[in-house]
């Protein structure tokens, strides 16, 4: 950060997965660290950081001056239907023992990952930062949402009595190599890039859960890994910001499973069995404080990182997690 005299040593929880990988990527493979700053991706074999002794030996160990938070249980629609009491409690705990060792350990900043499903289910549109809080979540996914509205609960109370600046972003619906690409547990995309690879392997019909037209915004891991980077070392606000594309590319499931068709060159039959679930079907998301700050920041096209990812996929097939 400008005018920091000391080294800049930043520590990632959740390194190991996908948002980590793709910060990884940039600020090492693409060159994106700067003279003076070290990074330090930390997974989950490393610390059970709903663990507040094995969350203070790590900080212990690595002595961070700087937080990306990314560590969390996650998943998609149909495994926060099963696990909604799992999910408030483990995060929960993920984040207060993050965040409170980051204050006792004086760490400048910590930038936490949050998620478009902690805004109001009854709301108007599109959605923006100061509307986090004006309602009840999706019931779907209402554990996890709580459990990550709390942690701007603890970045607005943490500088109100300790000044600490501490923040965090919202990406909508992110997507990338090193996703989970579980068909029962993973998120829409991934699930449907691990579907259709196995229809065209298999000769089978694709089969899609949902009417297909449920509405997201969908963000390429990489491209949020290269804001989250600009956030932390840039970005001076308490208040969330929006990571995300315009609503102008606001698009169906059923958009998004013909990209991924298209992808994988796969010509059989697309089925939608309506029977499941379509969870929310609209969360559309305003980006408008994020281009104030960057107007010019520039977000890989759909197709290309649809392309990218099922290609990742494909070749990853053996190691990828499914």
């Amino acid at each position: 950060m400008e005018g920091e005299t000391k080294p800049m040593r930043v520590l990632v929880t959740g390194g190991s997965g996908l948002v980590g990988k793709a910060i990884e990527r940039v600020v090492k493979q693409e060159g994106g660290a700067r003279e003076g700053e070290e990074w330090i991706f930390l997974s989950s074999k490393e610390a059970d950081l709903t663990n507040a002794a094995e969350t203070r030996a790590i900080f212990e160990k690595h002595r961070p001056t700087h937080i990306i938070h990314l560590a969390a249980k996650v998943g998609g629609l149909f495994l926060h239907l099963r696990e909604n009491l799992d999910f408030w409690k483990k995060n929960l705990s993920i984040n207060e023992n993050v965040l409170q060792t980051a204050h006792e350990f004086d760490v400048a900043k910590v930038v936490s990952c949050l998620s478009t499903c902690i805004f109001p289910d009854k709301t108007t549109y599109p959605i923006d930062e100061t509307m986090i809080h004006n309602g009840p979540p999706h019931e779907s996914n209402w554990g996890y949402a709580y459990a990550k509205r709390m942690v701007d609960v603890h970045n607005r109370a943490c500088f109100k009595q300790h000044g600490r600046r501490y923040t965090a972003v919202i990406p909508t619906n992110i997507f990338g190599p090193h996703d989970n690409f579980s068909i029962e547990d993973g998120h829409v995309l991934p699930a449907l890039v691990h579907k259709t690879y196995k229809a065209k392997r298999d000769g089978t019909a694709l089969e899609v859960w949902g009417c297909g037209q449920g509405l997201r915004q969908f963000i390429f891991s990489v491209d949020l890994a290269r804001l989250c980077v600009w956030v932390l070392r840039e970005y001076d606000e308490i208040e969330p910001i929006i990571l995300s594309v315009g609503e102008e590319e606001e698009m169906t499931i059923k958009d998004v499973a013909n990209a991924i068709v298209d992808a994988f060159e796969f010509t059989g039959p697309v089925n939608y069995d309506t029977s499941k679930s379509d969870g929310q079907l609209k969360k559309t998301a305003s980006n408008a404080k994020l281009r104030r700050y960057l107007p010019n920041f520039t977000f890989t096209p759909f197709h290309a990182a649809v392309k990218e990812t099922c290609d990742w996929f494909a070749n990853n097939y053996s190691v990828a997690r499914k």
